[in-house]
């Protein structure tokens, strides 16, 4: 079951950690998970998937829980830990179901406070008007794939043309205006139709 989960990949739902180093690192794909699907965490798995193992998973599942009910707000209480041994070597598995209570933000440093969606394998920092999108969301039901309306489609039909689209784009694409513009683009992103690229100056979008 282990090596089933680890062959998927780190991906929106599921994410390696050698070792959780601090709860405000943790906290931030904790929030992320919550925020976006649910997911689960594996402790003691590198980035390449290579099962390494937890010194002490009591201190592990210690700090997750700190993370989780004092580093999260609204705080994450329906966290699942499970130790799942291989070869003598223990992997902690932390399943996080979607929120019901969105958004979640994560402390960063002291009095600093922000919230964070899955995007693929990455948890990123999510806009102010993207934690209203997160507010009134319903979670998924297991079905990501929603029927697209004439704006989304756009999107993604732009997209099978050209490398990328930005903001100001896709407003002058439908001549709309800009609230309407990102709610359409965090809405794909967030069930996986786009991807949201944020380290250049100009966001943008991909497939």
């Amino acid at each position: 079951m282990l090596q089933e989960l680890i062959r998927q990949g780190e991906g929106e739902r599921l994410e390696f950690k050698k070792k959780t180093t601090h709860p405000t690192r943790i906290s931030r794909t904790l929030a992320s998970l919550a925020n976006t699907h649910g997911g689960q965490v594996l402790v003691g798995v590198d980035d390449d998937g290579r099962v390494v193992g937890v010194r002490d998973a009591e201190e592990e599942i210690y700090v997750l829980r700190q993370a989780a009910e004092h580093f999260v707000d609204p705080p994450l209480t329906t966290l699942r830990f499970r130790e799942v041994e291989e070869d003598g070597r223990v992997v902690v598995v932390v399943t996080v179901p979607e929120s019901l209570r969105k958004p979640h933000r994560a402390q960063v440093a002291d009095g600093d406070w922000r919230s964070y969606v899955r995007v693929r394998d990455e948890s990123v920092q999510a806009s102010g008007l993207t934690e209203k999108v997160l507010e009134r969301s319903e979670p998924s039901t297991g079905v990501e794939w929603m029927p697209l309306n004439k704006e989304e489609s756009a999107v993604l039909d732009y997209l099978r043309t050209h490398a990328r689209i930005t903001l100001p784009q896709y407003m002058k694409l439908l001549n709309i205006g800009k609230r309407r513009a990102f709610r359409t683009l965090i809405k794909l992103t967030l069930h996986g139709y786009i991807r949201h690229h944020d380290k250049e100056r100009e966001p943008y979008y991909t497939l």
